[in-house]
């Protein structure tokens, strides 16, 4: 290990242009080693002022070796104006350039765990910006009080402690205590803060009045608050949309496989084909693709219209949707965020399932009407066949297929259907994904809305035990745990009030929705389809 041999200091001026986010005190350790040739320096900050205001200091370390580990500490301030320099030390005084001691120095890892110390202070630094403890005493003396929230206790709130979270007791209904304090706030603070409504954490009991006990977090608005679409985002989401654009025509032509060449077919069905067909073969099924193509891409917009239609009428703000490209579905729908902090859970509720509900409702429809045209004998226009298997795929869809098309016509090795079977399949297979009480997923925020953070918890895991397993989801299980994992495992944060029940009809709403995604997405296996005559299972 190596040591350094002698130390030297100097002065570090710094000038910082004040910004609220930079409100730490500065300190500075230099070490200069003339073995190492370099310097050691760690800096932490503190600008009371809002003003630009100017100081001069520092703090320097040296440690000595030996039996006996000598620290040698001088400290510099001159704010505003010169003061004298201050030195202390265990030895005789000395000017500030040298130590007390020979230059002996204790092994490195007291230096690393300085080190690691101002590391973490430096991270803090940088962090989100942590409620202003003037501000927290103001708000404790004339934001709560006997005829409110009786504070009892502070601890830190939000993802990285930058806020602070109110125990105490509650002294009213709480609905009607939290529009107070929050009217209260406003006045108080401005539109500096934002205050929540959230459950106790670890709370031993209910509240006495009925329904969990609550409390109050605080954090500042910009750090609680999502930041605005950049335009770097509004260009991935153009180019997302191109990519599922490309992919829903892809299914399109997929879709025609008894009407392509042997090498198109390969390419399509073979999981070892990499290279593409020649461009010029796709061509003439680029037209007839198109209808398949516009379902798909219909259904995905009606379903992002669902969301923001539910969320218009409440002020909140939605991000852009980002499409995910899928080759089997055309697409896996779409990721859009909240762009506001959502005012409860009934909300989040209501938006959460809009969506799934337009998409699924159109997505429904075309799958009707596609069976009704195919199950008439009369109309044999664009009919494309696909193999019976397919409707061993769902559950539900395959019952229903059964009930319309009859056990002859689903029982033969391909059943000729119309294109919009294939865009409603597919769009309802898609909705139902989305609708996985996991993450973030529309699944995931309607049941943490219907049923608290804790509920999801627990569907979560269920969910990816069952998509791991392939009991649900079948061949598109694995891909689609894996984009959840990727892309949407975070839960959506808090409601202001993430308390209040959302009632009786949205829990109910939200159950029934789950029950029929199960259905949906729960595929056939072959005992249960020659038993129910979804698809061929065996000749003979």
């Amino acid at each position: 290990m190596g040591t350094l041999t002698s130390c030297s200091f100097s002065a570090v001026n710094f000038r910082f242009h004040s910004s609220s986010i930079f409100r730490e005190r500065v300190g500075v350790r230099v070490f200069e080693s003339r073995k190492l040739k370099r310097n050691l320096c760690f800096v932490w900050s503190r600008i009371v002022s809002k003003e630009v205001s100017r100081e001069k200091f520092f703090k320097i370390r040296c440690f000595g070796g030996g039996n006996d580990n000598h620290e040698s500490t001088i400290t510099t301030a001159s704010p505003p104006e010169e003061k004298a320099v201050k030195e202390k030390s265990t030895g005789n005084d000395l000017p500030p350039s040298v130590s007390s001691r020979p230059p002996n120095i204790a092994p490195l890892g007291s230096v690393y765990s300085d080190f690691q110390i101002d590391s973490f202070k430096l991270m803090e630094l940088l962090g989100p910006e942590k409620v202003d403890p003037t501000d927290v005493k103001l708000i404790k003396d004339k934001l709560f009080g006997y005829s409110t929230f009786w504070v009892t206790k502070e601890e830190p709130f939000g993802d990285l402690g930058e806020g602070i979270l109110f125990l105490g007791n509650l002294r009213g209904k709480r609905e009607d205590v939290f529009t107070k304090l929050h009217t209260r706030l406003a006045e108080i603070m401005g539109d500096k803060y934002n205050l929540f409504m959230v459950e106790e954490p670890n709370s031993e009991a209910p509240d006495p009045r009925g329904g969990p006990r609550v409390s109050f977090g605080l954090l500042r608005k910009e750090v609680s608050e999502p930041g605005p679409t950049t335009l770097w985002q509004y260009v991935i989401a153009l180019l997302l949309f191109l990519l599922t654009i490309g992919s829903s025509v892809e299914l399109g032509i997929a879709s025609q496989i008894n009407r392509l060449s042997p090498e198109i077919v390969k390419y399509f069905t073979d999981p070892n084909a990499v290279e593409p067909p020649d461009m010029e073969l796709l061509y003439p099924f680029v037209e007839s693709a198109l209808p398949l193509a516009y379902g798909v891409l219909g259904v995905l917009i009606f379903h992002e219209v669902g969301h923001f239609l539910a969320a218009f009428p409440k002020k909140v703000k939605l991000s852009i949707p980002f499409f995910i490209p899928n080759i089997t579905l055309g697409s896996f729908g779409a990721i859009t965020q909240f762009k506001s902090i959502l005012p409860d859970r009934s909300t989040k509720v209501d938006i959460s399932l809009a969506g799934p509900f337009a998409g699924s409702a159109l997505s429904f429809s075309m799958f009707a009407v596609g069976l009704l045209l195919s199950s008439n004998p009369d109309a044999t226009g664009d009919f494309v066949q696909v193999p019976s298997m397919l409707f061993q795929g769902s559950l539900l869809l395959g019952l229903i297929s059964r009930a319309t098309l009859g056990y002859a016509a689903i029982h033969a090795a391909t059943v000729s259907i119309h294109p919009l079977v294939i865009a409603g399949w597919c769009g309802l297979t898609t909705t139902a994904f989305n609708m996985l009480p996991v993450g973030c997923l529309d699944g995931g925020r309607a049941v943490q809305g219907a049923f608290g953070k804790g509920a999801l918890v627990g569907f979560g895991l269920t969910t990816y035990t069952l998509l791991g397993l392939g009991v649900i989801g079948g061949p598109l299980s694995l891909p689609w745990g894996l984009y959840v994992l990727i892309c949407q495992r975070t839960p959506e944060k808090p409601c202001l009030n993430d308390v209040t029940d959302v009632g009786t009809w949205r829990k109910t709403a939200v159950t029934v929705a789950i029950f029929l995604v199960v259905l949906m997405l729960l595929p056939v296996w072959d005992e249960l389809a020659e038993e129910l005559g979804i698809g061929l299972v065996s000749t003979f």
